[in-house]
């Protein structure tokens, strides 16, 4: 596998050090060996199931020579907006070579996909700085756990990155070359068309590529004060040529685009500037919705994930680089523009994030190039033996951090945080911990091999907080089921599996995650990120199932005995002290309520329960209360804001009423008892906009 690499890296004649440009090779070697084996121990991310599944519709689509349109049929997932070119590939050769262990390819795929993007990212740090760089490229790399966690099996976000920083670098070597070669041309229109196949961002090449190179030729004229006219003609066709050359191939594998080239790639655009799918993630201790972050949500995750290493290169970037670089400052300068401009820009305009930074690893290969050139120019700066050493001191010495934490916590590399929170376990129940679901692997083959010793041909229910069919695919006693943890009461099964993810920070803090029937705990630095549960009793999902058929008192005694047994699950109380409430007992109910909240101070549907009960009894400034905690602690809990409107609007607070409602529609927009409320708003001082309200509410 040498030659074809030697090959390669000779043809750009980087350096004439043979032994710098074999350290290279060797270095480039064995990191791609360790991300193959890798990938092969990594679990299913958390949107690989739903890309997979479209990627077969767009496999049936080109199969059926456009007759399959359920590829265009994506409602929910919003999969149609994406290109996705590397999941379609992918399965492509799946489907060609009938590869069984799906899974395993798609993560050896991307492994390799991540290698070539680490690859890519080294030669650029070697045309720019030589080979010294490039190692050292290599080197923070390999010591980059978000990286090469998201390697493992994330085939959306590493070939996005993969595609990027090919492009990056084929645009200003193409841009800088002395003369332009038609092979670079050829790499800089596929790398482009790879970008733009993945997602609708890849459109920022294509900018950067007409803006670097007007921004080259208003350099030149400047200090040249001339005009080539005819060159110029070339340089513009040819531009020309490589942005329509780049767009066409890379709408090739994507259906709903090729339905109608222009209009299609808009919309994909449109809907991916500001995706529509928001959730709750776990920022600053709290939950928050993704569309909801605070503006810093994204630099502040990339400087708490990525290793202290990495951001001491940049400072010495900064600090000691500027005279080495000064005859190269616009390839830098242009270099810079293309990580901070994407990141920039989403913060303007409040985009729609979670899932960490994930979605901006693209930046990340630049952000390791300067930081390799600023440490290797820090080394050169110093002249004597002992000041060069004591840098690579402190290189050595911040290294330790995140190899110590890859080699403890394998294969969870993409768990890891910075000394800047404490590491992991500073990070845990402050921010998202497995919210891509790794652990489900682990947990789901260690469940089989225990079933298996204790339970052997038993049929079984198995619940899980994120699908695992793939995982039982050969266990046919196993009946899978997927529900969120928190709903585990109401759902008949016997074992179940979750990981840590969209579980409430309170929950982890306060000890009641992972619960007392756990009897699998996965760990990764001592955190608990994901949990096999065993139902010990059934008696709350069968109070449940009692409580829906309306036989109450049958219900009560299945919650009774469900709460005797060291009861975890604040959802049993909310439905026990339904049954209550409906049967007459509100004294009980209430009692009941309080015990669900010492599990879970912020379980919403109690406190909605609790504030209904005050605003019922007459307590209006006690129900109000509980109506703005609930919406404190969960703005988008609709049901929350008519009743605290009524509050206000009986005591007289109409502009506040109002704005609440107002504030709501902005959220959920057809959401008629806000329109009910208005009205009520405006039925004594503005019947006519009372109408208009209640025509709105109909």
């Amino acid at each position: 596998m040498q030659l074809p690499i030697k090959h390669i890296i000779h043809q750009y004649r980087f350096d004439k050090g043979q032994l710098a440009k074999t350290i290279f090779v060797n270095a480039a070697m064995l990191l791609l060996l360790f991300m193959l084996l890798s990938s092969k121990q990594a679990g299913i991310s958390g949107d690989e199931e739903v890309h997979y599944q479209q990627s077969l519709k767009v496999y049936n689509y080109f199969a059926t020579f456009g007759n399959d349109h359920s590829a265009l049929d994506t409602p929910t997932s919003h999969l149609k907006y994406y290109g996705q070119s590397f999941d379609n590939l992918t399965t492509i050769l799946i489907r060609w070579f009938g590869i069984e262990d799906i899974y395993t390819f798609r993560h050896l795929m991307n492994g390799f996909a991540g290698w070539l993007c680490i690859l890519l990212a080294a030669l650029l740090a070697v045309w720019l700085s030589g080979y010294g760089a490039g190692i050292l490229t290599l080197f923070l790399f390999a010591l980059s756990p978000t990286f090469l966690g998201h390697a493992q099996n994330n085939l959306k976000d590493i070939p996005f990155a993969l595609a990027y920083i090919a492009g990056t670098f084929y645009i200003l070597k193409w841009l800088f070359a002395e003369k332009q070669k038609w092979q670079d041309a050829a790499l800089l229109i596929l790398s482009i068309a790879f970008c733009i196949s993945i997602r609708p961002g890849g459109l920022l090449l294509i900018c950067y590529l007409l803006l670097f190179a007007l921004v080259k030729e208003a350099i030149t004229y400047r200090e040249t004060s001339k005009i080539e006219i005819g060159t110029l003609r070339r340089k513009i066709a040819t531009v020309g040529l490589i942005v329509i050359l780049s767009y066409f191939i890379g709408i090739l594998l994507w259906p709903y685009v090729l339905q109608n080239p222009v209009r299609g790639f808009r919309e994909s655009y449109q809907v991916m500037a500001q995706f529509p799918t928001t959730i709750r993630q776990i920022f600053e201790g709290k939950l928050v919705w993704s569309d909801r972050m605070p503006w810093y949500y994204l630099p502040k995750l990339m400087l708490i994930t990525i290793p202290l290493l990495v951001w001491a290169g940049i400072l010495g970037f900064m600090a000691v680089t500027g005279k080495a670089v000064r005859k190269d400052w616009l390839k830098y300068a242009l270099l810079v523009f293309t990580i901070l401009f994407p990141i920039l820009f989403v913060i303007y305009e409040k985009s729609n994030l979670y899932g960490s930074w994930r979605h901006f690893l693209f930046v990340y290969p630049s952000i390791v190039v300067l930081a390799a050139i600023g440490i290797w120019h820090t080394i050169r700066y110093f002249q004597s033996r002992l000041k060069k050493g004591l840098v690579i001191t402190v290189v050595l010495l911040l290294a330790i951090h995140p190899l110590g934490f890859m080699a403890r916590n394998h294969p969870y590399y993409y768990l890891y945080y910075n000394q800047l929170v404490g590491g992991l376990k500073g990070a845990y129940s402050n921010y998202e911990t497995d919210y891509y679901y790794h652990s489900i692997r682990e947990g789901s083959e260690w469940l089989t091999s225990y079933l298996k010793q204790t339970r052997p041909g038993e049929s079984l229910r198995v619940g899980t907080n994120f699908p695992a069919d793939w995982f039982f695919r050969n266990e046919k006693k196993i009946a899978l089921s997927y529900f969120p943890y928190g709903e585990r009461s109401q759902h008949d099964w016997d074992y179940y599996i979750a990981a840590n993810s969209y579980i409430s920070p309170v929950l982890l803090k306060n000890g009641n995650w992972p619960p007392k029937n756990a009897i699998k705990i996965i760990e990764s630095d001592g955190v608990p990120v994901s949990a096999v549960v065993k139902c010990e009793n059934k008696a709350g999902f069968l109070g449940y199932m009692a409580f829906q058929q309306h036989r109450t008192e049958e219900s009560a005694k299945y919650f009774e005995e469900a709460i005797k047994n060291n009861c975890q699950d604040e959802l049993i109380f909310f439905n026990f002290a339904s049954v209550c409430y409906g049967s007459g007992d509100k004294a009980k109910a209430m009692s009941l309520l309080q015990k669900g909240l010492e599990i879970n101070p912020e379980c919403e549907q109690i406190l909605m329960f609790q504030a209904n009960i005050k605003a019922e009894n007459g307590d209006q400034q006690g129900a109000g209360e509980l109506y703005r905690k609930l919406i404190g602690i969960n703005i988008k809990y609709f049901d929350a804001y008519p009743p605290l409107a009524k509050i206000l609007i009986g005591r007289n607070e109409l502009k506040q009423a109002r704005e609440l409602l107002k504030n709501c529609l902005t959220m959920q927009p057809g959401f008629k008892a806000a329109y009910a409320a208005l009205a009520e708003s405006y039925r004594v001082s503005d019947p006519e906009v009372a109408r208009k309200y209640d025509e709105l509410a109909k």
